[in-house]
């Protein structure tokens, strides 16, 4: 590999410039960071509030790279660090539309973009950082140094699905730092997919809840005939926090009905968003394998019906990375945490299902739950503005107000594009039901076709 030549004096370099360490132009086109990234690239780093620091590459390693960051808002003595979920989701192009709005709430952001993905993808070669550069301590203390580089002292620290997880380990890594915690969507630990298949198993297969009694004969129905795996109750399991069980019986009664074009078109569309890598949004292909090493996303698969773990292993290319080890035991740090907590769980999340919540409300002293009975995974992605009422409530510091208002916070307006997506699937529904059924065999090459 060649090495790359910087014009840039040390002390720029030392300033966060976001022009810092910037490869040559023009020199890399066999490097991930070619001319047409390149473009994207700059055009980020020209946003107002955007910012570059240097860090370590791996804590062994002398070798360094730019870690890049945004502030946006009216500054404040206590800013929001809000860290997205993933692994993979960028922070930087993707979240600007939400930075926009918390500013003119008043919120005072910050956002880094998490190394491996996005503007802090590349070493100084322009080249992919290495594996061992990928690991969730190291992520944590980015946000840390990027306190530093910003002069904070302490911040309200927001972090949806993965990013709770590193979110609680600020509190366990660097407790000074933080001020107040928002855990949406939250993570626990490695065990979490154990209370995700008892949870999906007794709405979807049980029937315990007596919302999904009927809908869970209709799964084991379709099972019987080979026509729910694991990988349609994830599918399930999606349309469940967008539509909740109205929308899941319409399509089940499709499926029974022999009418599956919808149902597969769904799916392979799930699994080409999920796989397809969205330069500067979306980009899992680097630090994906920490969810896996770190989190035990895929566990083990028990046998039984519905199961996730099987559902996980398939939804990635190739044998998934192997467990090693969670790097926090949040069970245990927990009870220390010692700020003002805030957990919200939405009441048809079956990916942190609300009994993970749950635990982590029993776990952190004085923490209050907030619910959003009709919201699925991720508010600040499908309910931003519920979200940006608890953060702005938070950081005003009245979080204890907040588990009374969950039904007020759960009317207000999905996403938009949330809003329409149920509205757009009963219509197709309406129309499959109408037409004659599409023979198995042209689904079938449907659901075999190219995701790419």
């Amino acid at each position: 590999m060649w090495q790359v030549m910087t014009f840039f004096p040390k002390d720029a370099r030392k300033q966060g410039s976001s022009d810092a360490r910037r490869p040559p132009r023009g020199h890399n086109q066999g490097m991930t960071l070619g001319d047409k990234r390149r473009r994207a690239h700059d055009k980020l780093a020209a946003l107002a509030g955007v910012r570059s620091i240097r860090r370590p590459v791996s804590p062994s390693a002398p070798q360094e790279f730019d870690l890049y960051y945004v502030r946006t808002g009216p500054r404040s003595d206590q800013p929001l660090v809000i860290i997205p979920g993933g692994p993979g989701m960028a922070s930087i192009g993707h979240y600007q539309g939400l930075r926009r709005r918390a500013a003119e709430a008043g919120l005072d952001v910050i956002m880094v973009e998490h190394r491996g993905v996005g503007m802090s993808r590349h070493d100084d070669a322009g080249a992919d950082l290495p594996e061992e550069a990928l690991t969730i301590e190291q992520v944590v203390d980015d946000i840390a140094a990027v306190l530093d580089d910003a002069g904070v002292p302490a911040a309200t620290v927001y972090g949806t699905s993965y990013g709770s997880y590193l979110a609680a380990g600020m509190g366990v890594r660097h407790p000074g730092r933080v001020g107040a915690m928002i855990l949406d969507s939250p993570l626990l630990n490695c065990d979490d997919i154990e209370i995700v298949r008892w949870e999906l198993r007794s709405l979807f297969w049980h029937g315990r809840d007596p919302h999904t009694a009927e809908l869970a004969a209709k799964v084991r129905r379709l099972a019987d005939h080979g026509h729910m795996t694991p990988g349609d109750a994830q599918l399930a399991a999606t349309l469940y926090g967008i539509g909740g069980a109205g929308l899941l019986h319409r399509l089940f009664d499709l499926l029974l009905g022999g009418r599956r074009l919808l149902w597969t078109a769904m799916s392979r569309l799930g699994s080409w968003l999920t796989s397809r890598k969205l330069p500067y949004r979306n980009e899992a292909d680097l630090v994906g394998a920490i969810g896996f090493r770190e989190l035990n996303f895929h566990g083990t698969p028990d046998g039984l019906p519905l199961d996730p773990a099987v559902a996980m292993r398939e939804s990635v290319s190739g044998e998934p990375p192997d467990f090693q080890g969670e790097p926090f035991d949040l069970i245990a740090e927990m009870p220390r945490f010692g700020w003002p907590t805030v957990v919200i769980s939405g009441g048809r999340d079956l990916t942190t299902p609300p009994a993970v919540a749950d635990r982590i409300v029993a776990l952190v002293p004085g923490a209050f739950l907030v619910c959003l009975a009709t919201a699925g995974h991720s508010i600040l992605d499908t309910r931003e503005q519920a979200a940006l009422r608890i953060a702005a409530e938070v950081c005003a510091g009245r979080a204890g107000q907040l588990p009374a208002e969950g039904d007020t916070l759960d009317r207000l307006p999905a996403r938009p594009e949330f809003r329409v997506v149920g509205p757009l699937i009963e219509a197709a529904a309406r129309v499959e039901s109408a037409l004659p059924a599409v023979p198995a065999e042209r689904i079938a090459r449907l659901s075999k076709g190219p995701t790419s």
